[in-house]
C-alpha cells in the first residue's frame, strides 16, 4: 500500500515573539517527512518568475504534492484564525504550494535580494514555511527599518516605506550578500531557525529575509540544498 503523506497529529502549536510579533512554528509536522524529501526528489524545477531580471525568490520551485497542499488547508485555516486574529467569517484563499531551492550565489543577486522584504501589505496575509533541511541551513530572519522605525508593512504605512527604501537603494547599493544581520538599514530582530520537518507561519507583512549560508544552501538538489516548501494564506 503506498504511503500517504500526513499531518502528524495532534500537532505541537508553539510560538514566539520576535519584534513584538508572533510566529507561530510546529516541530515534527509532518509523519513521514521522508515522503515529501522524496517527492522534491523526482520534482521538475524551474525558475521562479522574476528570475532573469534578479527579481523575487532567488531560486528555483516545483508544485508540491496535492496530498499535502489539502492537509495543510484543514489545519491552517482554524490554526491561523485562531492565532492571529481573523474573523472566523474571513474565506480563505492560498497560494500554490511549492517546493523551493535557493539556487543564485551571492554576487548574482539583484538590488532588492539583497535585504528584507515583505510579500504583502494585507493584514491577513500569512506565509507558511515547511523547512526540509536541517539547522545548517539558518533560518528566517526579522527586521526593523532604521530610518522609519517600520517592522510591518500595512495600507497606510506602505507609500512612505517604500519611497524611503528606493531612495536608500539609489544613493548606496546593498552589498552583495544574503541578508542575515543588522546593517545600517535594517536592526536584525530574531531569527526563526530552520529544522528538519518544522512548519514556520507568520504575517507575510513583515519585514523578513531567508538567512542562507551560502557555502551550502547554493544547491540545486532537494538532498543537500536549503529544500522549503512555500505556501501563501490569506484572508
Amino acid at each position: 500500500m503506498n504511503k500517504k503523506i500526513a499531518i502528524r497529529m495532534p500537532p505541537d502549536i508553539q510560538s514566539v515573539q520576535l519584534g513584538g510579533h508572533q510566529v507561530v512554528f510546529i516541530d515534527d509536522f509532518l509523519e513521514e517527512p521522508e515522503l515529501m524529501l522524496e517527492a522534491a526528489v523526482r520534482s521538475e524545477f524551474s525558475p521562479c518568475p522574476g528570475f532573469d531580471q534578479k527579481k523575487g525568490y532567488p531560486g528555483i520551485r516545483s508544485t508540491a504534492p496535492a496530498e499535502y497542499s489539502n492537509a495543510l488547508v484543514e489545519l491552517l485555516d482554524p490554526l491561523i484564525k485562531a492565532n492571529f486574529d481573523v474573523p472566523d467569517s474571513f474565506e480563505l484563499r492560498k497560494s500554490a504550494c511549492e517546493f523551493s531551492l535557493t539556487t543564485v550565489p551571492p554576487g548574482g543577486l539583484g538590488l532588492m535580494q539583497r535585504t528584507p522584504h515583505f510579500d504583502s501589505s494585507s493584514p491577513h496575509h500569512m506565509a507558511v514555511l515547511l523547512y526540509l533541511c536541517g539547522q545548517e541551513h539558518g533560518g528566517t530572519g526579522f527586521y526593523r527599518h532604521v530610518s522609519t522605525g517600520i517592522q510591518r508593512i500595512t495600507p497606510e504605512n506602505y507609500q512612505h516605506y517604500s519611497d524611503v527604501y528606493c531612495e536608500e537603494l539609489e544613493l548606496e547599493e546593498p552589498s552583495p550578500r544574503y541578508f542575515d544581520r543588522s546593517d545600517q538599514r535594517f536592526t536584525f530582530l530574531g531569527m526563526m531557525p530552520a529544522r528538519f520537518n518544522r512548519l514556520v507561519v507568520y504575517p507575510g507583512s513583515l519585514l523578513h529575509s531567508a538567512c542562507i549560508n551560502p557555502g551550502i544552501g547554493i544547491c540545486d538538489d532537494p538532498r543537500k540544498g536549503r529544500l522549503t516548501v512555500n505556501t501563501f494564506f490569506d484572508f
